[in-house]
């Protein structure tokens, strides 16, 4: 007999992380023909998971939405009419559940986990079939639940535009260490690509070289990062990809930093928000491709876990494991950035 009830999360307010509400008895809702039901086993954070409750998502979500996107499980049932999974498969969830391949469409932007649609901070889910992928074979549970938001986001910013996808001997500049720079890094040392990372202290700038980053610059210590960066480039003419995550607040040296017919991935705002931010027009004096992307397709999730699988990749997970009780915990320590790679949450 599939459960009837599981615990969760929900997100009642905009007010902060007091808003997150804890439900022991929740209803699972009945499985339809197409549906598969998931026992999720652990669930990994992004920054977009703590700024719903602060009322600072630019997308779309609905009134109180069980949180998050990213998880990995096992699962339970299947509907009737489901062909791609069968009890007992390991699964990952596809973040926005209706990009299934190609541009994501505006109807697509409305299918995201955790926002529009309830997500994965609970013991049991439903989701339709077309909204999950087989989890890598070489990865564990923790490890899995890394993928939807921060893996599939780097994979989609170094390949995302065809004619510009990345390839050997290609420079990759990344920002900090969170989850997608991270995994920008390891894609990128994969691919034969060389990575130029910056991060903010000496401790963090070891454990960028230990996973391979070619150059390490401190931007606390240097402000004018972008053009260091570029110092380092063959005939300094600058890097192919810029994994941009600080926003309005590292823009400039991001440009400064980028090759001529170069993209500028821009993927967050964890920098903030700042007036004195370079214009369009610096997108043409240098002469790149600045590109905002929102995680990516079913296809390229699936493109992504086969490479990881070739390369055995094992996504950087923080050594710290939250239970789900402690969700608004989990949340605390990754608001003060204590995290390194990808914060985890076990489930069950």
């Amino acid at each position: 007999m599939a459960p009837t009830t599981t615990k969760q999360w929900t997100v009642t307010g905009t007010s902060g992380f007091d808003t997150l509400k804890w439900d022991e008895k929740a209803p699972i809702p009945q499985i339809g023909d197409k549906d598969v039901l998931v026992k999720i086993h652990a669930v990994s954070l992004n920054y977009r998971d703590l700024i719903i409750p602060k009322g600072k998502y630019p997308f779309p979500f609905k009134n109180d939405v069980v949180p998050g996107s990213d998880g990995a499980g096992t699962v339970e049932a299947v509907g009737s009419r489901v062909t791609r999974f069968k009890p007992g498969d390991k699964v990952v969830t596809l973040f926005n559940q209706g990009h299934i391949a190609g541009n994501i469409q505006p109807a697509d932007v409305g299918t995201g986990l955790g926002g529009a649609l309830d997500g994965t901070l609970r013991e049991y889910g439903t989701f339709d079939e077309q909204g999950l992928v087989h989890a890598p074979s070489n990865l564990d549970m923790l490890e899995a639940s890394t993928l939807s938001c921060a893996a599939v986001t780097a994979w989609n910013a170094l390949y995302g535009i065809e004619t510009r996808a990345l390839k050997a001997g290609d420079y990759v500049l990344t920002q900090g260490t969170g989850g997608v720079s991270m995994f920008a890094l390891q894609f990128a040392k994969a691919a034969g690509a060389k990575v130029i990372a910056t991060t903010s202290s000496d401790k963090k700038a070891e454990t960028l070289k230990k996973h391979g980053a070619d150059h390490v610059i401190n931007y606390k210590e240097n402000a004018n990062w972008g053009e260091q960066a570029k110092t380092f480039t063959p005939n300094q003419q600058g890097v192919e990809h810029v994994i941009e995550v600080g926003g309005p607040t590292t823009m400039a040296q991001s440009l400064k930093a980028i090759k001529i017919e170069g993209v500028i991935s821009i993927i967050g705002f964890v920098g903030g928000f700042d007036k004195q931010q370079p214009s369009f027009l610096d997108c043409l004096n240098n002469i790149c491709t600045v590109r905002g992307l929102l995680v990516g397709s079913r296809k390229q999730f699936e493109d992504m876990n086969r490479a990881i699988e070739a390369n055995d990749i094992h996504p950087i997970v923080d050594e710290k494991v939250f239970e789900l009780a402690q969700l608004k915990d989990a949340y605390e320590y990754m608001w003060d950035q204590k995290h390194f790679g990808k914060l985890t949450v076990k489930v069950v």
